[in-house]
């Protein structure tokens, strides 16, 4: 109740201040899971994306924001999920599973930290591991303006436009169940940066040092190649291709027993 009532409190005064929009709305489902995974440049982020969207977003927020009374409040109320970072916290990975196996929207930072020089960095592969594990698709998201209106150390808002980008789904159905593979899991965390930065650049954009890295990544393993593994290994692949034979046989020989009547 805390968060319909504080969403709908906040979201005038705060759109007249930053003038925030929000764009691709429509790749957002209406209904089911969905993973909403955001480029981290501001405080202001947890904010302003619930408040484009029309559904709840439940975020994984770091465990800091729950340890101050006033902030505690808030994010226990708003059903944040605290996550002790660069430990590998199974508790709130495992909160955040039941979370999108009820169909509701989980809202994630890939790099799990602000960008204090507005790059984008590496992804932890949290993000895949929830998607492969529960099916969810993952939605990237750009956000743009709000490292400019109150950049991480910054305690005091400037009246800035603030722009949210949504992107196509990341369909990750034939991989589902392999969330203890790594190098699919760094795959997936890779294209879901990519993804990100196509929403954000020229603003945001990759650190350069890591962008040949994943670059080299990705030519030597994509993510492609997991998912056409995939798909030839399905039995039903292997069924459809039997298919074809037995009815091209089946139409040889009525030719073949057509002609001898003939």
């Amino acid at each position: 109740m805390l968060y319909e009532i504080t969403k709908v409190g906040l979201i005038i005064p705060v759109k007249m201040y930053f003038r925030f929009t929000g764009k691709n709305k429509h790749y957002v489902p209406k209904k089911g899971a969905a993973i909403l995974a955001s480029n981290h440049v501001s405080f202001l982020d947890h904010f302003i994306v619930p408040a484009v969207c029309t559904r709840k977003i439940t975020y994984m927020a770091k465990a800091e924001y729950f340890e101050k009374k006033l902030s505690r409040w808030v994010f226990t109320h708003w059903g944040q999920i605290p996550v002790h970072r660069g430990k590998g916290d199974k508790d709130a990975l495992s909160s955040a599973v039941e979370h999108l196996k009820t169909g509701e929207l989980l809202g994630i930072y890939p790099e799990g930290t602000r960008s204090v020089d507005g790059y984008i960095h590496e992804g932890k592969t949290g993000v895949a591991r929830l998607a492969l594990n529960t099916g969810a698709p993952i939605i990237p998201v750009g956000m743009l303006g709000s490292f400019e209106a109150m950049p991480k150390k910054q305690h005091y808002m400037k009246p800035k436009k603030i722009t949210v980008v949504f992107g196509p789904p990341i369909d990750i159905t034939p991989l589902v169940g392999r969330d203890e593979d790594r190098d699919l899991c760094r795959a997936l965390t890779d294209e879901v940066i990519f993804a990100i930065e196509k929403l954000t650049r020229p603003r945001h954009v990759i650190e350069p040092n890591l962008r040949k890295e994943m670059v080299k990544r990705r030519k030597e393993r994509p993510l492609e190649s997991f998912l056409t593994e995939a798909k030839d290994t399905r039995p039903d692949a292997k069924d459809k291709d039997s298919v074809p034979r037995g009815r091209k046989r089946r139409n040889d020989g009525g030719k073949r027993r057509r002609k001898k009547q003939a």
